[in-house]
């Protein structure tokens, strides 16, 4: 209220967009010079006429309508807009990343308590983590026999190895005079828990979180081109069948994009719970 009556009695006080716009400008400029050399490099490499990848003028002209300028028709069945099909893409994202993130923290926790689980599991979990997320689509394929549960399941399978292994790390590196104050001030269970083990491992958790996210996007793109239906990665394969080059070029950026937003909301949200003198 106060800054909303100083900024009403001087209207020279700077817009709060403007006044970010201006501290951040190097990092708005620069980014947006970059793209446009890279635009300019890819026109040149690939003018009007020639053969292979279209340059961004043809691509813009053969996708403008409607994958454009209309990203939410739906004409039905899989013949729907490039947002609808991120839609699609997303709500598996998200149902999988969800399970990965519950189940991945929660065993994190257990394993980095107990030295003993450890020992046990963590060779096997070294092993499974780096069985390509693709490979595990057949297997699910065969025991659910069901082409949306499937391809959540290789989500949830590729996102939880990182969220594993840095919540393991996070409760392991503790620092030891936080244990011993728990056993001077007798703790309880729980009360060690909530007040000293989550919270140290939280920084560590955002980290596998932030990981998880990237590559469950990049997994569920490439499922999505196996099981069909509604999304994106069927969008791009259904577009290389038909040698529709611009269309898949289109997508690629807009799956890049929503990667880029996932991404950073997931390190906006760690920017807000993770303490500053943790980061």
């Amino acid at each position: 209220m106060t800054a909303q009556l100083e900024r009403t009695s001087n209207p020279n006080l700077p817009n709060p967009i403007v006044k970010y716009l201006q501290k951040n400008s190097r990092k708005i400029i620069l980014p947006l010079i970059a793209f446009a050399i890279f635009l300019i490099i890819w026109q040149i490499l690939c003018p009007p006429g020639s053969k292979g990848l279209p340059g961004p003028i043809q691509v813009l002209t053969e996708t403008f309508d409607p994958y454009i300028i209309n990203p939410f028709f739906d004409n039905g069945g899989t013949d729907k807009g490039l947002a609808l099909q991120i839609f699609a893409s997303l709500k598996r994202v998200g149902i999988g990343f969800s399970l990965s993130a519950i189940v991945g923290i929660s065993l994190g926790i257990v394993i980095g308590a107990n030295k003993a689980v450890y020992e046990a599991l963590d060779p096997l979990f070294q092993v499974l983590r780096t069985i390509p997320p693709l490979a595990w689509l057949p297997i699910a394929l065969a025991a659910i026999k069901q082409n949306e549960p499937s391809a959540i399941f290789v989500i949830f399978i590729t996102a939880i190895w990182p969220i594993i292994i840095n919540t393991t790390v996070g409760v392991q590196q503790v620092p030891q005079d936080y244990r011993n104050v728990a056993r001077v001030l007798q703790l309880s269970n729980s009360q060690y828990f909530l007040n000293i083990l989550f919270p140290a491992a939280v920084p560590y958790i955002f980290t596998g979180l932030r990981i998880g996210i990237g590559l469950s996007w990049l997994a569920i793109v490439a499922a999505e081109m196996l099981v069909g239906g509604v999304g994106i990665g069927f969008f791009i394969w259904d577009a290389y069948n038909n040698s529709l080059t611009s269309q898949i070029i289109i997508a690629l950026i807009y799956v890049g994009v929503v990667g880029l937003v996932l991404d950073r909301i997931v390190g906006f949200v760690a920017s807000i719970v993770v303490p500053a003198e943790q980061k």
